[in-house]
């Protein structure tokens, strides 16, 4: 059997799963990154080994997200490509009518526009804390509730109060407030559902057109509140995919089993108890003073990127090129 491996490394979730030749998931990880994304990734890679039968065969591998050059060297990756390409192959595989899809993420989030399976605009926020996922972690531990059962007690609200929501801090102040005065935690949650979508649509999405089917994909789709709140916001059907939390990782393994490579660089499964380190240094040879990060395996440097001018890079195979000199 041929499987096709897809990885999303970001700021706050690591997502692995393999497909097979007809992009059904055969098996999927999703682990926090916790600020370590070499052991999240190692980890997940061990995980998802176990989970496969031992005859399967890795064709290729994609990787995507913010440390998606970092999660290439280590796993061996095939093919390297933005989160949008992957999160808009991953919503037409599902939905292949799709013109809108809504990813909200743990640190930021995005809306992709598409036209006849073609993106055709864009919007990303990865500088306000108001609108993602760890925003709505800090308030459900705050309110020591379950970030799991956030969703359930926006759904017994009878309607949302009126929360602030364009910056995360005044949104805490309000809530705080209105559980003094008096309102029930279930309309508080809910108002602010509604707030972090009036925040999405105002600042992510405003000018763009929101068309039907509209897709909603990221571990925050995972909060039925949040939900709820798009369909009364936009008044249409918001569809939440299965694999809804692991859909970029999907993408980028679809995105590799498009076009296979002949021999995949893939590194194998074992690549989990290997010890890669991490450094980073200032190059001094221009204003820029780019910081250079490096990837090294028992003393040999793998990759480097970070510089502007590419006089740091280091080829597939592990050599510096001639003109980067030694660091």
């Amino acid at each position: 059997m041929k499987g096709y491996l897809g990885v999303d490394v970001g700021s706050v979730s690591t997502n692995l799963v393999v497909i097979d030749d007809a992009g059904e998931v055969l098996a999927s990880v999703y682990h926090r990154t916790r600020g370590n994304p070499i052991r999240a990734v190692q980890e997940g890679m061990r995980e998802l080994g176990e989970m496969l039968p031992s005859d399967i065969e890795i064709a290729g591998a994609g990787t995507t997200g913010s440390a998606r050059y970092l999660t290439g060297v280590i796993v061996g990756a095939d093919m390297i490509k933005n989160e949008i390409t992957a999160h808009a192959l991953a919503a037409l595989h599902v939905v292949p009518e799709v013109r809108t899809v809504l990813e909200i993420g743990g640190q930021d989030s995005k809306i992709i526009l598409l036209q006849d399976g073609v993106v055709v605009d864009f919007a990303m926020n990865t500088v306000c804390a108001a609108g993602t996922g760890s925003f709505l972690d800090h308030q459900a531990a705050r309110l020591g509730i379950p970030i799991e059962d956030f969703g359930s007690y926006a759904l017994k609200a009878e309607s949302g109060v009126q929360i602030a929501g364009r910056c995360s801090v005044f949104a805490e102040s309000d809530m705080i407030h209105k559980q003094q005065i008096g309102h029930s935690i279930e309309n508080i949650i809910y108002g602010l559902c509604q707030a972090l979508v009036r925040n999405y649509l105002n600042n992510l999405a405003k000018g763009k057109r929101i068309e039907p089917y509209v897709v909603f994909q990221g571990g925050v789709a995972a909060n039925v509140g949040m939900k709820r709140a798009f369909e009364e916001a936009l008044q249409m059907e918001i569809i939440v995919p299965e694999h809804y939390n692991v859909m970029g990782a999907i993408g980028a393994a679809l995105l590799v089993q498009e076009s296979p490579p002949i021999t995949s660089s893939f590194k194998g499964f074992e690549v989990s108890q290997y010890d890669f380190r991490t450094s980073s240094f200032h190059c001094n040879g221009c204003s820029n003073t780019c910081e250079v990060v490096k990837i090294t395996l028992e003393g040999e440097v793998l990759a480097r990127w970070g510089g502007r001018c590419g006089k740091w890079e280091v080829e597939r195979e592990g050599k510096v090129k001639e003109k980067a000199g030694k660091r």
